[in-house]
């Protein structure tokens, strides 16, 4: 492995990364899981990690206007400098495929100006650029709330991508799905339809979900701190052994996970 920039490890970069996140207001929460910010001050670049979840971002950094991040397959780093902020909406699992006007799927590790999306390409122009990474996260947030207002549809979400949704929840707090065809089967569905129905309004397939959110247990325990045993949690988690569960945490997270847990102050 390359040498660590001493900024990853044990929590140091909460000293220079300030990170907000809001509820949206009750007429965007059907569309809209948080809303949040973070802006930073380095004096030297420094690269932060960012790891996937089963969700559409719409975000706007520093003073250019928003951009539709779609969802990633594996982890992605952006390099940070000087003093700026980043302002995004997370989007619910499953419901843009109304705004994108196409598969959710086609936006896969892509990153698209507004103009390319049908419902938010007539949207007004960004009001926000005057505020400095410095305002009150609350104004980012008003800001970046009042454009998406104009221009979500008005009646929600429909039912598959409500569905969808509910789905990819379900995974997220049921650890004993760790197979396609549990899942499958609880919903009430064969197998390829879900996979149709997650390619459609999700993104990434029902296997990359489940593996997704498993491998946040393991987060969620680095976090926490104290010793793992990590064959055990293999095992828990419905990994054959311990080396596929630390190829695919590398895979996700660019790490294996006794690196990762570097990240994190020791308890």
């Amino acid at each position: 492995m390359a040498q660590r920039d001493p900024r990853e490890l044990g929590g140091h970069w909460r000293t220079a990364q300030r990170i907000a996140v809001h509820e949206p207001d009750p007429d965007l929460a059907p569309w809209v899981e948080r809303l949040w910010t973070a802006s930073w001050e380095y004096a030297e670049p420094y690269r932060q990690k960012i790891v996937p979840l089963p969700q559409v971002h719409v975000s706007v950094i520093g003073v250019q206007g928003p951009r539709v991040v779609g969802p990633r397959s594996r982890h992605m780093v952006r390099e940070l400098a000087g003093r700026s902020s980043v302002v995004g909406a997370a989007f619910r699992p499953g419901v843009f495929r109304a705004v994108a006007g196409c598969a959710v799927g086609a936006l896969v590790d892509r990153e698209l100006d507004v103009a390319e999306v049908p419902v938010l390409a007539g949207a007004p122009a960004w009001g926000g650029t005057q505020r400095s990474g410095a305002a009150a996260p609350e104004a980012h947030h008003r800001d970046l709330a009042s454009w998406l207002r104009a221009h979500l549809p008005a009646e929600g979400p429909g039912r598959a991508a409500r569905e969808a949704g509910e789905l990819v929840a379900r995974v997220a707090a049921d650890p004993t799905i760790a197979r396609v065809d549990r899942l499958a089967a609880a919903a009430g569905l064969g197998v390829r339809t879900l996979q149709r129905l997650f390619a459609e309004h999700v993104g990434p397939g029902p296997k990359w979900v489940i593996r997704r959110y498993r491998l946040q247990e393991v987060v969620d325990r680095l976090e926490a701190g104290g010793p793992v045993d990590w064959a055990d949690l293999a095992a828990t988690l419905g990994y054959a052994d311990q080396g596929h569960l630390s190829r695919d945490f590398a895979d996700l997270f660019g790490e294996p996970p006794t690196w990762y847990a570097r990240r994190y102050p020791a308890t």
